[in-house]
């Protein structure tokens, strides 16, 4: 059954109003009809079986069928806070964690962040990283679209930094793994929040300054990994202990 994601405001009652583009692909592309019936889901984590009703121009609607919670969201809340690195790496980094069941995004601005912007560029940069979390979501089967901050200095984030049941911060100069400090993990863990450095990693004093507000920080092993690979390992190694990697299929 063909899969859409609309947004909550789309769905008033039992009646679904799907958007321009997911019009045109339901139409133009995948050849659907009034009667033939879709699966949509809000963003939010609620899955509906819709009846398409009527297709005409730039606008299509449904009727709801049925409406249930979505068994594709990790029982772990993860926000994964990214220093952003150079060229297209931060799209395979959003795209790869939404896979992985990424709950936020935070594109962090460190001391060896080398790519700069005016706050204005910065903000379009933040929409098209959005956008590929939406796709990325929408490819995989998730219920819920991960929300993509607008970027924002580290120590603005260290500062107002959410709580969470684990805070962690991937250093390559930390002796003690990943896993060693899961292992001491106690009592339930429901949401954990990992901080990931760009090229170059995190400077020492942005690791003290982390440490001193609640982190923990913490290496990956012998190897030293890149920007793009350590973010979505850290994720994954945390989905395999407390949440949903791994499990079987509902």
């Amino acid at each position: 059954m063909a899969r859409f994601h609309v947004r909550p405001e789309a769905i008033t009652a039992d009646r679904v109003v799907f958007d321009e583009q997911e019009t045109r692909h339901l139409s133009r592309v995948l050849r659907l009809r009034p009667g033939d019936s879709v699966q949509v889901v809000d963003g939010r984590g609620t899955e509906f079986t819709v009846r398409l009703e009527s297709i005409e121009g730039r606008a299509a609607a449904g009727t709801i069928l049925t409406r249930s919670s979505s068994a594709t969201e990790s029982p772990l809340a993860v926000t994964l806070a990214q220093g952003i690195p150079k060229g297209d790496k931060m799209e395979w980094i959003v795209r790869t964690v939404t896979e992985l069941g990424v709950a936020r995004v935070v594109p962090l601005v460190t001391e060896r962040t080398i790519v700069r912007l005016e706050p204005g560029r910065w903000r379009d940069r933040a929409r098209r990283w959005q956008r590929v979390a939406k796709e990325a979501a929408k490819q995989c089967g998730r219920g819920v679209i991960p929300t993509v901050d607008p970027p924002r200095p580290l120590q603005e984030f260290a500062d107002a930094a959410p709580a969470a049941d684990l805070r962690l911060c991937l250093w390559e100069g930390e002796r003690r793994g990943l896993s060693e400090i899961l292992d001491a993990a106690r009592g339930p863990v429901a949401s954990a929040l990992l901080v990931v450095g760009p090229e170059g990693g995190l400077a020492a004093r942005e690791v003290e300054a982390l440490v001193g507000r609640g982190f923990t920080s913490a290496g990956l092993g012998p190897r030293i990994l890149r920007t793009e690979t350590a973010g979505p390992v850290g994720v994954a190694l945390l989905q395999s202990r407390f949440g949903d990697v791994g499990a079987p299929r509902p």
